[in-house]
């Protein structure tokens, strides 16, 4: 990972919180103090039990937190990518990290310290109260994802992973914009990865999904959506 300077004035990420939520001439105080850094594919730019050193902002790029579960397996929680969040479970209620992260390919973040989004916290409060309802969807998100592991089969897990990952990246030539390893696939849907994979074959031979190497594609976006339909999850 290396850090340089970037102007946020001229970004283009137009999903970015920081810009949606602070003027421009409330910018100018903040955005002179955050740090970017550049991660190569497969960089961890967080780790699980650190100091906590602000909120990243992904400003280009795709990212993966995860957590640490039983045996020291690592659960994917979450994926990331322009204008997303990170660090923020930690923030504010912990001097630790919660999560760690990943990058899963070329990323720029935007760190903003703890000191200076605590001063934004406190002097603009048309963002502290985005903020707030930013964090009241994560939490009801959180509140979904605990019913779909008790209520949901493992087909049926991976199934809405699929959904949601392609409603999250799109698809460009056939093929969703993400690409995730089968164990990725796996520790995101609280499966093995034999599971997932098992599961990813016969859902090809189903001809509702396509496969290209790592990469996937949505053939029959309907027919997943019936599958699942009955949890009313999306």
């Amino acid at each position: 990972m290396k850090e340089e300077q970037a102007i946020c004035y001229s970004c283009m990420n137009e999903n970015c919180f920081i810009k949606k939520h602070l003027h421009l001439e409330q910018m100018m105080t903040y955005v002179s103090k955050k740090q970017n850094i550049i991660c190569k594919k497969s960089d961890q730019f967080i780790t699980e039990g650190a100091p906590l050193q602000g909120l990243y902002f992904i400003c280009k790029g795709k990212a993966k937190t995860v957590k640490t579960g039983i045996n020291g397996r690592e659960q994917i929680v979450r994926l990331t990518t322009n204008g997303d969040i990170i660090g923020f479970r930690g923030f504010g209620t912990s001097k630790k990290y919660l999560i760690s992260a990943y990058a899963l390919e070329d990323t720029v973040l935007c760190n903003f310290s703890n000191e200076t989004m605590l001063e934004i916290l406190q002097h603009i409060p048309e963002f502290t109260y985005a903020l707030m309802l930013f964090y009241a969807d994560e939490l009801n998100k959180s509140e979904n994802n605990i019913r779909k592991i008790a209520h949901m089969n493992v087909r049926e897990r991976v199934i809405d992973l699929l959904l949601y990952i392609h409603r999250k990246f799109g698809q460009k030539n056939g093929l969703i914009d993400i690409e995730l390893s089968r164990k990725e696939i796996a520790d995101f849907a609280g499966t093995t990865e034999e599971q997932a994979i098992r599961i990813l074959s016969s859902l090809k031979k189903e001809t509702l999904i396509k496969t290209e190497g790592k990469r996937l594609g949505i053939l029959e976006v309907a027919a997943l959506r019936s599958e699942i339909m009955e949890h009313k999850y999306f």
